[in-house]
């Protein structure tokens, strides 16, 4: 689970200038909500960014994105623990990233 947010957390770093994180817990789960200001990810693209390799960010230059598989392993890592990742849209004018994760 702390790779997952690891993960996430350096994707708004690298993409964003500001993040927030708040955690909810219920009697079943905890859900952590990760939002960013950053430029998002658009509607079509948000399933195909858990897909290994697949990157936004075009360019071949490491600094500018990684290789594509943070999100691949933070959804891995989820539902390997009976969990849910999803994207939003974030109330920052970035991107929220919710995980479910079953006590």
């Amino acid at each position: 689970i702390q790779r997952s947010l690891t993960n996430i957390l350096d994707n708004a770093q690298r993409y964003a200038q500001e993040a927030w994180v708040s955690i909810v817990e219920t009697e079943d789960h905890i859900k952590i909500l990760v939002d960013d200001n950053g430029p998002g990810i658009p509607d079509d693209s948000r399933q195909d960014v858990f897909r290994p390799f697949f990157r936004l960010e075009t360019s071949r230059n490491l600094k500018t994105g990684g290789v594509g598989l943070g999100l691949t392993i933070t959804q891995d890592i989820i539902h390997t623990h009976g969990g849910k990742i999803m994207l939003d849209s974030s109330p920052m004018g970035g991107l929220r990233v919710i995980m479910k994760i079953p006590k």
